[in-house]
């Protein structure tokens, strides 16, 4: 009333905001960043990666849209358009942890410093709980150690969700004979059927979409933090992989359940696990005992 129609107005309106911060922290931040990316240490990261790690390495604690927005300004980062995508209809997750977890592996992490490193990688499709691990052979047999120490650590699930790779189906041969025997199993598939895991098959990658989510992720955070520890070996790339990047992950990315409860089954006590997750090989004595 007292200030008639130009009283509806903000107070603030045309002025400085409060909340604005200040021009030292905006350019010691742009500065921070041309550094980097111009060192090569920052040359792929986003604005999101670069908020994070101003705040852990240099105590600037910003948003991601306002660093965006000054480093646009600055012409160190470029606007993308939004793509338009075809409506897809998400697969519902599972309701309880431990009741499907999604299995695979990727390569090409260390970016040639050294050999080439597979991560073997089982996410719950449940929480997206992460449990993972390098090694130096996409093999059965570290496959099967990988299988070893996740039920170790967190019992038998229900389920797994794989690709049809060899390692967890042999292709069917054709034959119409009445005494043909069925399909044989991989030594993975066995050990599952021993330990009473459900091995489910995707018929493409997008199927099992969590964990392929999962790898596009770690090739992006993974790579870059590796990079900066400088890894260049199994050891080291396992080290940075279980103290730093599998605890950030399951902290940040992962969710509660659906419903309470762990579908987890503990290992039967007659089982001997040794003997479950080794390879087995059947042999036929010959006449002359050989």
């Amino acid at each position: 009333r007292a200030g008639g129609d130009a009283g509806l107005r903000h107070g603030l309106r045309g002025r400085r905001s409060n909340r604005k911060t200040s021009e030292t922290v905006k350019q010691r931040a742009v500065e921070l960043y041309r550094q980097k990316k111009q060192a090569k240490l920052w040359h792929d990261y986003g604005p999101t990666l670069a908020v994070e790690e101003l705040a852990e390495q240099h105590g600037i604690a910003i948003s991601r849209e306002t660093l965006r927005q000054w480093l646009i300004e600055a012409k160190l980062w470029r606007a993308r358009r939004a793509r338009v995508e075809q409506a897809h209809v998400w697969r519902a997750r599972r309701a309880r942890y431990g009741e499907l977890v999604q299995w695979d592996s990727e390569h090409d992490w260390l970016e040639g410093r050294g050999e080439k490193l597979y991560l073997i990688a089982m996410i719950d499709d449940a929480t997206s709980r992460l449990t993972a691990r390098f090694v130096g052979h996409d093999s059965t047999e570290e496959n099967l150690r990988q299988l070893g120490g996740y039920v170790k650590q967190h019992g038998r699930p229900v389920s797994v969700y794989t690709d049809k790779a060899s390692l967890f189906q042999i292709a069917p041969r054709a034959s119409h004979h009445r005494d043909a025997p069925q399909q044989q199993l991989t030594q993975i598939g066995r050990a599952l059927q021993e330990l009473n895991i459900e091995w489910i098959a995707a018929h493409s990658p997008q199927a099992k979409g969590r964990i392929e989510r999962s790898f596009q992720t770690a090739q992006d955070r993974l790579v870059k933090g590796l990079r900066q520890v400088g890894a260049k070996d199994l050891p080291t790339a396992n080290a940075y992989l279980q103290q730093v990047f599998v605890p950030l992950w399951n902290r940040r990315f992962s969710r509660e359940p659906q419903l309470a409860g762990d579908a987890h089954r503990a290992v039967l006590p007659e089982t001997n696990l040794d003997s479950v997750l080794s390879i087995r090989q059947s042999r036929t004595v010959g006449q002359d005992h050989t």
